[in-house]
């Protein structure tokens, strides 16, 4: 019996039939929704607090607006959310190659009707470009605000 992180036991006598193989597409559709919703939580995530961040950047430069009397407060939950959203999608990328692994492995290579290797999906290329994406604004937040 196969195991996949030992976890999820993999049945030896599966029988490979439409409903089956069926069944194996619409699990790896699945996954794939999976890593998109991810994508859409980590660019609302990323999004909102760099723009929280430049909104507050922006007004508290504005003449006439008292200065802030927590300057950091901003630049922290900035730093959260950003921080949030890309440590979400490395994760949702970490599960998503896992468990792409587990349903490509030999075990279903009959129900999955495919003898060749997994290939890169467009979700997959949007995830890791977001990821870095997120990492240059975590930098860009961090190290601009890095001497107040």
């Amino acid at each position: 019996m196969g195991m996949f992180r030992g976890q999820l036991p993999v049945k030896q006598s599966v029988v490979a039939h439409p409903e089956t193989h069926f069944s194996w597409l619409r699990t790896r559709m699945s996954v794939e929704r999976t890593l998109m919703s991810w994508v859409r939580t980590a660019t609302a995530l990323i999004g909102f607090g760099f723009t929280i961040f430049q909104f507050f950047e922006r007004f508290n430069n504005m003449p006439g607006v008292a200065a802030p009397r927590s300057p950091g407060t901003i630049r922290l939950i900035a730093l959260g959310l950003i921080g949030s959203g890309v440590g979400a999608l490395i994760v949702a990328i970490v599960e998503y190659r896992q468990m792409l692994r587990y349903l490509w492995s030999p075990e279903f290579g009959d129900i999955a009707g495919v003898t060749e290797t997994q290939r890169t999906t467009p979700a997959i290329v949007v995830a890791v470009v977001l990821a870095l994406v997120g990492l240059m604004a975590l930098g860009t937040v961090a190290l601009r605000t890095a001497g107040r």
